[in-house]
């Protein structure tokens, strides 16, 4: 089996590994950078349990070749937070109830980190749509759909109150 050595940016560090030509981004990640928060689901892009942001955009780490990789900027979930001090999309998926196997969770995350920094006061459709390739079994959407909304709702409090101090 030949492989290739490929070199692209995980998390804000400079990452070289050999691969197989048909290795996934998913197996690189957990099992060469042990980057275990992308779940492996169903190994067909279908389920977003393996979502990471390539170059800031979604996509399914299980059909992706690290091969595809090559120069370009990987950000998985452990990339988006520090164990101890979670994001506020984080907290507030904690807070309404959004998490409870925590399966999908961080391909949730992941495709939700994606919109708020593409848009910062995105609609319920917009939020939906963020989130249609993403799968959940145990807590269902409404849930999700609202920890972005109180997201949105501090993040306009902040600059309103920002704003009234300048």
């Amino acid at each position: 089996m030949t492989t290739e050595h490929v070199s692209f940016t995980v998390n804000n560090v400079e990452r070289a590994v050999e691969v197989s030509g048909s290795e996934t981004l998913l197996d690189t990640l957990r099992d060469q950078l042990g980057l275990r928060g992308s779940k492996e689901g169903c190994l067909e892009g279908e389920c977003g349990a393996c979502t990471v942001l390539l170059d800031s955009r979604p996509i399914d780490s299980c059909i992706y070749p690290t091969a595809a990789c090559a120069g370009r900027e990987v950000r998985t979930v452990e990339g988006v937070a520090q164990l101890d001090a979670p994001s506020l999309l984080q907290q507030a998926m904690v807070r309404s109830g959004s998490v409870q196997c925590g399966f999908c969770t961080p391909g949730f995350v992941m495709s939700l980190t994606a919109l708020l920094e593409r848009e910062s006061n995105p609609d319920r459709e917009a939020i939906a749509n963020a989130i249609s390739g993403n799968i959940c079994r145990c807590t269902g959407y409404t849930q999700i759909i609202e920890a972005v909304e109180a997201v949105v709702a501090e993040y306009a409090s902040s600059n309103t109150a920002q704003e009234a101090q300048a």
